[in-house]
């Protein structure tokens, strides 16, 4: 096994990984930008080397430096965690270069199902169900525009490297076409580098559900159940749950089934995620595949018993995965919401500083992933998450109700964050009924009167 990791991430995740190396007995490298200095992660870690100043241009998503930083200390892999390079092919490259092995996919497998316009023309010859769309990327407006003519409205604009809701815009009329484009494309390029855009046809209000799998270098693929992503806001996932509870067992199966068809058209090795759009009539379509590990990872982990980053770890090295499907059980219900240092009701305005507070909830079934603690200042450079609360239950009942209980237990002062936010939508009634779907927080809880 790998003597030391030097992980490429910060916050949340960089803890996460850190945390599963310990118990493995793998020595870490934290990377952190001259901010991030007082976060956990730096503190928890064997090293830390300061990679540069705050912008992640200059830092987390500086490769040489991050190389460098692996080579000083000896480091054998490299995690990156989600977000910034976790799907970057130059690291890759970089990293075999270097002789340290990326603790991910393959290149071609990020090359495949990292372009999304690419993937989707390879799920179409592997027979998996997609959204109708276009067959090719482009980052010129009056190209695309000429496609969206062939699609149809309402339509999406995604970018082909994209992740996270960044760089997507949903289009209505032909007129709103090239204001979006540019938009999103911009938002792409600040986001990934990377500005080639491709449009699908919008399928409204659907469930947006993901399938978990685990891919190793010997051909053996399995998935570890459904997760339901539904909760969104402007495309990114605010609560997520696991299993989805809404499908039949049959359907589970055969979504199930799917993913792993589509997983092995590659021939992918790694942890990944296949995501499905759900219709109201339970048809359901290949939308993406996320080449790296998930922020809600940990809801699957709940009603498995897995640890993924371990899993990930493991394939990475080299060993075949000691599961098979037959292994694979869900017991309970588990729900995740995401803690963002934000004001919900100002747009959603970040709202970086100080905490001055930090009370963590406890109790039975209660999971916090999180890098924050009293007196820790919040920075302005990076996303607004701030952790993840995790529940889990024996069903969706249970789980709601315990995870009102931990929010109403969660203290963060000093800065606003959307934990009253979550307990609105966890308290309302469509939602304790399971009638959700992507529209949800835009049709229930920002209602016009």
């Amino acid at each position: 096994m790998f003597k030391k990791i030097l992980i490429a991430n910060r916050g949340e995740i960089a803890v996460r990984i850190i945390r599963t190396c310990k118990e493995m007995g793998i020595k870490t490298v934290a990377v952190y930008s001259d901010v991030d200095e007082e976060s956990i992660h730096v503190h928890m870690a064997d090293e830390a080397i300061c990679i540069g100043p705050a912008q992640a241009k200059d830092s987390y998503l500086n490769i040489d430096r991050i190389i460098c930083a692996a080579l000083v200390t000896k480091a054998e892999a490299i995690h990156p965690g989600y977000g910034f390079l976790s799907e970057n092919k130059d690291l890759i490259d970089a990293c075999i270069k270097n002789n340290i092995r990326f603790i991910g996919p393959d290149k071609r497998h990020l090359e495949v199902m990292g372009d999304k316009s690419q993937a989707r023309n390879t799920m179409v010859k592997a027979g998996v169900p997609v959204v109708p769309g276009t067959e090719k990327s482009t980052n010129d407006a009056e190209e695309a525009f000429e496609m969206a003519k062939e699609i149809g409205y309402p339509l999406i604009i995604k970018a082909a490297s994209g992740g996270g809701g960044r760089g997507m815009r949903i289009v209505h009329e032909e007129k709103e076409f090239i204001r979006n484009f540019n938009t999103a494309k911009a938002e792409a390029m600040a986001g990934f580098n990377d500005d080639s855009m491709y449009l699908e046809r919008l399928i409204e209000n659907p469930r947006h559900i993901e399938v978990q799998i685990l891919a190793d270098s010997y051909g053996n693929v399995i998935h570890l159940g459904e997760r339901d992503c539904s909760l969104q806001r402007r495309n990114q996932k605010v609560i997520e749950e696991a299993p989805c509870s809404i499908i039949s067992q049959e359907l589970r199966e055969k979504i199930g089934q799917v993913a792993l068809k589509a997983a092995k058209a590659v021939e992918y090795v790694s942890a990944g995620t296949i995501e499905f759009l759900l219709d109201r009539n339970n048809d359901f379509y290949f939308m993406e595949m996320n080449t790296r590990i998930q922020v809600e990872h940990p809801v699957t982990e709940q009603v498995t018993g897995i640890d993924i980053i371990r899993e990930q770890i493991k394939i990475a090295y080299g060993e075949k995965l000691d599961l098979t499907q037959e292994d694979i059980g869900i017991t309970g219900h588990a729900i995740e919401c995401r803690i963002n240092a934000e004001n919900p009701r100002e747009n959603f305005r970040p709202c970086p500083g100080k905490i001055e507070t930090y009370f963590a909830p406890g109790g039975y079934g209660i999971r916090i992933d999180t890098h924050i603690y009293a007196d820790y200042t919040v920075p302005a450079t990076y996303d607004s998450m701030v952790g993840k609360l995790i529940v889990w239950g024996k069903d969706r009942t249970e789980a709601i109700g315990r995870m009102r209980r931990a929010l109403d237990e969660m203290v963060i002062l000093g800065i606003d964050t959307n934990i009253d936010f979550h307990k609105e939508i966890l308290n309302n009634e469509e939602f304790n009924k399971n009638k959700i779907d992507t529209s949800f927080i835009e049709k229930e809880i920002f209602k016009r009167e």
